[in-house]
């Protein structure tokens, strides 16, 4: 977690000459992240190597979250060529270690959390956006077999696979495809700040959004299903209904049992290519700290698959993937 050599000159050519820089944790991408502090002032910077990161659809998202009242980091400055952001400091009140130290939190944060997505999908998502479509479903779901399985020695009938997939997608692709919005897809916990001085968030204003540089147009499920299905920390069931219930009743959606559904399979969707993802951060990546998660994947998994949707998914996995190689296998 070293700066790299080309920060201090950007930041002297920038206004912040001399500024100490302090690491901070970096994600499961190749990118950095330091916090920058001059004088009283504070930035963070952003180190995401051009030649593994392409910045540019960071900055195209911050604009338009921006310029719709949302609260992404502002740029202060960029070098695309060196890889180097200088972003807006929101602070150190990350949702996740937040609601840790304070559990009292966490319905009007969850809440605030739902409202700022219903408000999101309020506008239409920017044309220049790649739709969530069957391909990138499909290719996100092929993580789980080729990395996942392929880790634990299995063999995989692919075609059977896509098959089971396209079954239990269909409806919610075609409602995807009459009415997409913007979605965030890394919507949960460990991206989202607490803005509000340290008391509870009175709205989606105070709250900041991180890591949203892979958005796509797509169903108005998924960033709910990303929120109250944490990788990374457990939400209380009876919270998640009422969270989901919030959603329905904001939204105003109008076929609850379809969007009930869409939530189900697109949940079992994401929790599977999460189990590819975080296997391919051990075996490819080196990284720690993301396989140790994996069995509280796997719950959402078995969950979802009990629902009557994901029938021709939950055969194939019955026949492919036994008991020992689901959340045992992790631990």
């Amino acid at each position: 977690m070293q700066p790299p050599p080309a920060a201090p000159a950007f930041l002297d050519r920038h206004g912040w000459a001399g500024a100490a820089i302090a690491p901070l944790a970096g994600d499961a991408s190749f990118r950095r992240y330091f916090r920058v502090h001059d004088r009283g002032r504070t930035a963070i910077l952003m180190d995401a190597p051009p030649d593994l990161e392409d910045s540019r659809p960071f900055l195209f998202v911050a604009a338009y979250l921006l310029a719709q009242g949302f609260r992404a980091p502002r740029v202060l400055a960029a070098d695309l060529e060196l890889g180097l952001l200088l972003l807006e400091d929101f602070g150190d009140r990350r949702m996740g270690p937040a609601l840790a130290a304070d559990p009292a939190l966490e319905e009007p944060v969850y809440a605030a959390a739902v409202d700022l997505l219903v408000a999101l999908h309020r506008a239409p998502p920017p044309l220049e956006l790649r739709p969530y479509d069957r391909a990138e479903l499909l290719r996100e779901v092929l993580l789980f077999p080729q990395w996942y399985l392929a880790a634990a020695g299995v063999a995989v009938d692919e075609a059977g696979y896509t098959a089971a997939w396209d079954a239990a997608w269909a409806d919610l692709l075609a409602e995807t495809d009459r009415a997409p919005v913007l979605v965030l897809r890394d919507y949960h916990a460990d991206n989202i700040m607490l803005l509000g001085n340290g008391r509870a968030p009175a709205g989606p204003a105070d709250l900041g959004l991180l890591d949203f540089q892979d958005a796509l147009a797509g169903h108005r499920a998924y960033d709910l299903v990303s929120l109250l299905e944490d990788a990374r920390r457990d939400v209380p069931p009876r919270l998640a209904s009422a969270m989901r219930d919030r959603f329905i009743r904001a939204a105003g959606v109008e076929d609850e049992a379809g969007f009930r559904t869409a939530c189900v399979v697109l949940g079992a969707q994401r929790n599977v290519k999460i189990l590819g993802i975080f296997v391919r951060l051990r075996d490819r990546d080196g990284r720690s700290g993301y396989v140790e998660l994996l069995p509280r994947v796997w719950a959402h998994v078995e969950q979802a698959l009990a629902h009557p949707a994901l029938a021709p998914v939950r055969g194939w996995f019955d026949a492919h993937v036994p008991a020992h190689l689901r959340a045992p296998w992790c631990r």
